[in-house]
């Protein structure tokens, strides 16, 4: 099947739909492709316990606010009712089901090549996201461990862990939430944490951590980065004693420069002062029953989840000189929209 478009949008999730509606009240012709078979499929696959990181008023994609009943920060149920609801008011209707394959350049128009359908355009949207494919990274034994070894894209709830030594790899924003949801779940979870990491509360004295983050922007980078470790261990404690050290780094610094956000805390840390969630260092190798660290220790383990993060899927289907120019000159010449990505923005 061939078709034309004036635009061609790539991915249902929150950026492509939100795209979508902008075309939609412009009065743009447009088309959104989508590999899976509904709107905002992050959001159905990932974990139940999954949330907005930032609050509400801020998160809403245009021309609808969330509903006034939804909580300060919206669960992942009713962010995908939300993202249905969105998709059915704006009359979007994405092709589902189809895999681009390839983008490429004829004269002034872009070629999208997808499982079924080729979409003439002459402008393409990528919304694909920064989450798309699941990144394990190479652990050596770990074919020989006798236990579950799974992503952190496989995981659902706790129940399946309870009563089981469970080695969470990974401390971000995901890895932290899970080894959460496996301590209250009855399990015994372990975080192996190989580099330094920042973590704040998503709540602040009462107020949401992206409120304070807004009100410090007329601060210096450094005067705020300087302040923000003296508040954090007053609030939450210094976290060194446990194995958590901070990078070196500041907050800020560190989401300009390496574009990665700190760990929004909204409980673990109360775990691991109380010894129901453990620190371990980086592994050096897995066994058959558990795992041998960076510092000569080991561990027995039940499971292992690869809480290790994801990678984009554009550069699969880009052109290489799109993918290098967009590496050389950043989002300023070539954007890649990932609003709300699970990755990012949730709990």
């Amino acid at each position: 099947m061939r078709a034309t478009s004036e635009v061609t949008v790539i991915g249902a999730g929150p950026a492509g739909l939100a795209v979508g509606a902008c075309l939609r009240r412009a009065g743009i012709d447009f088309v959104i492709l989508e590999r899976e078979q509904d709107v905002g499929s992050s959001w159905r696959r990932h974990y139940r316990r999954l949330h907005l990181h930032t609050v509400k008023r801020f998160s809403s994609l245009p021309f609808l606010p969330f509903p006034a009943s939804y909580p300060r920060y919206v669960p992942r149920q009713l962010m995908v009712d939300y993202l249905q609801d969105y998709a059915a008011k704006f009359a979007l209707r994405p092709r589902f089901g189809e895999t681009v394959r390839a983008v490429r350049k004829d004269g002034d128009d872009w070629i999208v090549e997808a499982n079924s359908t080729t979409v003439r355009s002459p402008a393409v949207v990528v919304a694909a996201g920064y989450n798309a494919e699941p990144v394990v990274p190479a652990v050596a034994g770990i074919d020989k461990f006798r236990g579950l070894a799974i992503h952190s894209a496989d995981y659902v709830e706790a129940a399946p862990f309870a009563g089981k030594s469970v080695l969470v790899i990974g401390m971000g924003n995901t890895g932290a939430e899970i080894a959460l949801d496996l301590a209250e779940g009855g399990a015994r979870p372990a975080i192996s944490l190989r580099d330094g990491v920042h973590i704040v509360p998503r709540d602040l004295f009462g107020l949401p951590i992206q409120v304070v983050a807004l009100m410090t922007r007329l601060m210096p980078l450094r005067a705020t980065d300087a302040l923000f470790p003296i508040i954090l261990d007053f609030y939450l404690g210094n976290l060194q004693r446990f194995g958590i050290r901070r990078p070196r780094r500041g907050i800020l610094a560190q989401i300009a420069q390496a574009g990665k956000i700190p760990v929004l805390d909204v409980g673990t840390v109360r775990k691991i002062r109380d010894g129901a969630i453990k620190i371990v260092p980086a592994v050096a190798a897995v066994g058959e029953d558990g795992a041998r660290f960076a510092d000569a220790s080991s561990g027995k383990f039940d499971a292992i989840i690869f809480a290790t993060g994801y990678r984009a899927n554009y550069p699969d289907f880009l052109p290489r000189d799109v993918e290098a120019a967009r590496r050389r000159r950043g989002q300023r010449s070539f954007r890649v929209s990932s609003v709300f990505s699970p990755g990012v923005s949730r709990t």
